[in-house]
């Protein structure tokens, strides 16, 4: 069974957008996974096709039916072991971790909120789980979840030529990723480093990974306190004393 993203959103003629392009692009072609974007219009019940109302207790702008929204939930039918996704600021940050764990899975259901957000109802009745990639605002869900699948898609087998290039990048360990360079051997004065040229394969990757620990520390102090930590209870736990 491939890998197959099922997005719901009022704009489907928004995918495969991007996601048509270079490795995603060329996988989805082949075969290797599969997009089906779903119109949550074609739930709509009255003859203007209506998704939306007021937001109950007053304010500005409007809110996705739950009706209307589970409808299209339903009709989707996915299977109970898929992932069911609600792209909305003020879900759980997505980290690499979980890309990793919805990419070995079948792939998720997404839905693509707009104008106020969606009914809490709905939320709560399809069991969403809220998923965000970035402490702002956007006009809708379908950006957010074209990067969510994006990064997701390159971790598929047969998606990138060289397995080690999603193994030893950012966010591995905890780790931002150490920096890249390639010809010409100099730059505008600023050569390559030359521990890179020297051949010395044990020397480049303590460079790389002392610069990997110096760019999160100065970049991104919470994982490297996170990193820290699971360091700290690494080493707490009891040594493994089975027979072999």
């Amino acid at each position: 069974m491939i890998w197959r993203a099922t997005v719901l959103t009022l704009f489907p003629d928004m995918f495969p957008g991007p996601l048509g392009f270079s490795l995603a692009g060329k996988a989805l072609a082949s075969g290797l996974w599969a997009l089906e974007a779903r119109d949550i219009r074609a739930s709509a019940t009255d003859r203007h096709r209506s998704v939306d109302d007021t937001p109950a207790g007053g304010g500005p702008g409007m809110v996705l039916r739950a009706d209307v929204l589970a409808d299209a939930i339903d009709a989707a039918d996915i299977a109970p072991d898929r992932p069911k996704l609600l792209m909305s600021p003020r879900g759980r940050p997505l980290t690499q971790s979980q890309v990793v764990g919805l990419a070995a899975g079948p792939g998720p259901l997404i839905v693509c909120g707009r104008f106020e957000g969606i009914d809490q109802r709905v939320i709560e009745a399809r069991r969403l789980e809220e998923v965000s990639i970035g402490d702002y605002v956007l006009s809708g869900g379908e950006i957010a979840a074209l990067a969510l699948i994006d990064a997701c898609v390159r971790l598929l087998p047969g998606v990138m030529g060289k397995l080690a290039s999603g193994a030893d990048e950012s966010f591995s360990d905890f780790l931002l990723e150490y920096p890249q360079f390639t010809r010409p051997q100099e730059f505008e004065g600023r050569p390559i480093p030359e521990v890179l040229t020297s051949g010395d394969h044990a020397r480049v990757a303590a460079w790389r990974q002392a610069e990997a620990e110096a760019l999160t520390r100065s970049r991104r102090p919470d994982l490297w306190a996170a990193r820290q930590a699971s360091a700290k209870i690494g080493q707490k736990r009891p040594k493994d004393t089975t027979d072999g």
